[in-house]
């Protein structure tokens, strides 16, 4: 049985923080530092995932904004276990173009979208030519990221690829 109302939200934000916990676990074995925005430090490592990172209005605040080298790259959306995943890939693409004005990205909108539970993951490259999301077993380590961002840069002039937001508005 569901649970209604003010019981509803707290059960809804709990089983949330679970799969945040679960996210920061998956974070740390793959090589990211996790870091809180308020104690942010981006040269501690080469990939620093942060918490609930505020945006430009109207995009609010994404649950994971993640760094490679100090520049952004992308985002993580974190959902609670049982959330169908594709249904919140709109929010999160709408993360990729919420950038402070005063913070640069090597490659703009940011590339990398996941949406997680924590136990289901799915991730995009939205420079990807047949881009869209895919499950995949485990974020991806930042060493893996910062190549396909190398390349993606190197390739920004070649070819007209779709952008995130073509991507998250397009039907089906």
């Amino acid at each position: 049985m569901q649970a209604q109302g003010a019981s509803g939200d707290h059960d809804y934000l709990a089983r949330e923080a679970r799969a945040r916990l679960e996210i920061d676990k998956q974070l740390a074995a793959a090589g990211w530092l996790v870091q809180d925005q308020e104690t942010l430090n981006l040269g501690a490592s080469p990939g620093v995932a942060v918490r609930e990172f505020t945006l430009e209005k109207p995009h609010g605040r994404v649950d994971y904004l993640l760094f490679l080298d100090g520049q952004p790259a992308g985002v993580i959306e974190a959902k609670p276990e049982g959330t169908t995943l594709t249904e919140v890939e709109h929010q999160s693409g709408r993360y990729v173009a919420g950038l402070p004005d005063w913070m640069k990205a090597a490659v703009y909108p940011l590339p990398f979208i996941y949406e997680s539970t924590g136990a289901e993951t799915r991730f995009t490259n939205g420079y990807d030519p047949d881009a869209r999301s895919r499950r995949v077993f485990t974020f991806h380590r930042p060493e893996t990221l910062a190549e396909w961002l190398r390349q993606i840069a190197e390739n920004a002039g070649t070819a007209r690829l779709p952008r995130p937001a073509e991507i998250h508005a397009a039907p089906g």
